[in-house]
C-alpha cells in the first residue's frame, strides 16, 4: 500500500461518512419511525453503487487496491458511506426496547434488500 492510497482512502472515507451522517439524520427526521430508514437507505443505495461502479469498470476483488479509484471511491468514499455497524446497533436497540419483531424485520430486509441492489447494480452495468 502506497501513502497515495492511504490519502485517497482517507478522503474518500471522511466525505462518505460525512454524507451518510447528513443524509440519514435528514432520512430519519423526514420519516419519524421505529424501522431506522436513514442507515437502510444509504446501504441499499450503497450495496447498489459501489456493486454497479465495481461491475462497470470491471474490478474485482484483487483489484480494490493500488489506483485512486478504487482507493477514493469504492474502499474510501462507498466504504465509509454504508454502515454495518450502525445497523447492527440499530438492531439491537430495537431487540432492547422489545421490538424483536422490528428488529428482525430491520436486519433480514437491510441484508436482503441489499443484496438485491448489489445485484441490480451488476445488472445494470452489464446492460
Amino acid at each position: 500500500m502506497r501513502p497515495i492510497d492511504v490519502m485517497w482512502v482517507c478522503l474518500g472515507g471522511g466525505a462518505g461518512s460525512l454524507l451518510r451522517w447528513q443524509l440519514g439524520g435528514f432520512i430519519d427526521r423526514a420519516i419519524p419511525a421505529r424501522f431506522k430508514f436513514g442507515t437502510f437507505l444509504v446501504n441499499v443505495t450503497g450495496a447498489f453503487a459501489i456493486a454497479y461502479l465495481s461491475a462497470a469498470l470491471a474490478l474485482g476483488w484483487q483489484q480494490r487496491h493500488g489506483d485512486m479509484v478504487s482507493s477514493l471511491v469504492l474502499t474510501g468514499f462507498l466504504g465509509g458511506y454504508t454502515t454495518f455497524s450502525s445497523m447492527q446497533l440499530d438492531t439491537a436497540q430495537m431487540a432492547m426496547e422489545h421490538r424483536q419483531g422490528l428488529a428482525a424485520l430491520y436486519l433480514v430486509s437491510s441484508v436482503g434488500v441489499g443484496l438485491c441492489a448489489a445485484a441490480a447494480g451488476v445488472a445494470l452495468a452489464r446492460s
